[in-house]
């Protein structure tokens, strides 16, 4: 398999979870562009910008809740065996110490920790030479006023990724965290981040939702063999 091919022949097959909008609809994108053979992971049936980009027999939307933990289970244990896995699929809740929502926890640890969890566990096992994982993060993993509890779930994904970078190199496949600062989606502006704005970083604009699916999209392919257990953060020179 040769991930980010340059024809379709090339192409492997990727399972990304949230493609139904934002970072994870891009990354989406930009693989079938790529020539790759996606299949989609999110609760709508049908994602009309997929598929109207997507040659025929290039995309399955499966729809899930990766929320509920029995539904995502059953998803993951029916999946085919992939090339590559990305899990894009988030959400944030924010809340300083003090009014702190124990449910708001519990559902970004299920969407962002858990779910990342049991898709992995179902096909790191069975990839083999070549095959690649990435995580979406966030640069907020170290920490930020009002997002605690965003950030204990985004920082859990790199011991994720770097436990099982260790356990899967020896099949050639490696894991990574990307981490983008503030990404121009309809996740920035959402009311689940009401109470801590977005702000402008030192390059004058948002990170595009391209941009991290080019990082994305190079860290599946054959040129990102040597790169595993890291955290790339791409922030617009907001972490300076």
């Amino acid at each position: 398999m040769t991930a980010n091919p340059s024809s379709a022949e090339q192409a492997g097959h990727a399972v990304v979870s949230g493609v139904s909008s934002g970072i994870g609809l891009a990354i989406a994108e930009r693989l079938l562009a790529d020539g790759w053979k996606v299949t989609g992971l999110c609760r709508s049936t049908r994602v009309e910008t997929l598929q109207d980009c997507a040659a025929p027999g290039m995309l399955q939307i499966v729809s899930v809740d990766l929320a509920d933990p029995v539904q995502r289970r059953v998803v993951a244990a029916d999946l085919p065996d992939a090339d590559a896995f990305v899990h894009a699929a988030g959400l944030m809740r924010t809340a300083p110490a003090g009014a702190l929502d124990p449910t708001a926890l519990a559902a970004m640890w299920e969407v962002h920790v858990a779910a990342a969890a049991d898709l992995a566990d179902a096909l790191i096992p069975k990839m083999t030479q070549g095959g690649r994982v990435v995580l979406i993060g966030s640069r907020t993993a170290n920490g930020a006023a009002g997002r605690s509890q965003y950030a204990a779930t985004k920082a859990a994904l790199i011991g994720m990724a770097r436990s099982w970078a260790a356990e899967a190199i020896g099949q050639g496949v490696t894991v990574n965290v990307v981490a983008p600062g503030a990404t121009d989606t309809p996740f920035l502006h959402g009311a689940g981040r009401a109470a801590t704005p977005p702000k402008l970083p030192p390059l004058g604009r948002f990170v595009r939702p391209d941009e991290v699916a080019a990082l994305t999209a190079f860290l599946l392919s054959a040129s990102a063999a040597a790169i595993t257990g890291q955290q790339i953060v791409m922030c617009g020179g907001a972490s300076l």
